[in-house]
């Protein structure tokens, strides 16, 4: 089972996008723990590649297999677990 977790925050990072990546990062690896393969990957929010992909985003904002799942929040590690396992 592989999952793909994108970041979308500033550049360079604020608080907020910061604590972000710490949330996926320890969510990643409690999953890896249970066999899960979760990626992350940082993309910065204002990139163009990120705005005609999804749109307009507010950061920090939370892709899963290229659904985007918060925006404009930041979720802590346990619901970005959760959301990690509805995308299985």
């Amino acid at each position: 089972m592989s999952v793909v977790v994108e970041c979308l925050g500033m550049v360079p990072p604020c608080k907020r996008c910061k604590k972000l990546e710490e949330n996926a990062t320890r969510a990643a690896e409690k999953l890896k723990a249970e066999g899960i393969s979760v990626e992350i990957i940082k993309r910065d929010v204002m990139s163009e590649e990120v705005t005609e992909k999804y749109g307009i985003l507010m950061s920090p904002a939370v892709v899963v297999n290229g659904v985007v799942k918060y925006n404009g929040k930041l979720p802590d590690h346990r619901v970005i677990e959760r959301i990690i396992r509805e995308a299985l």
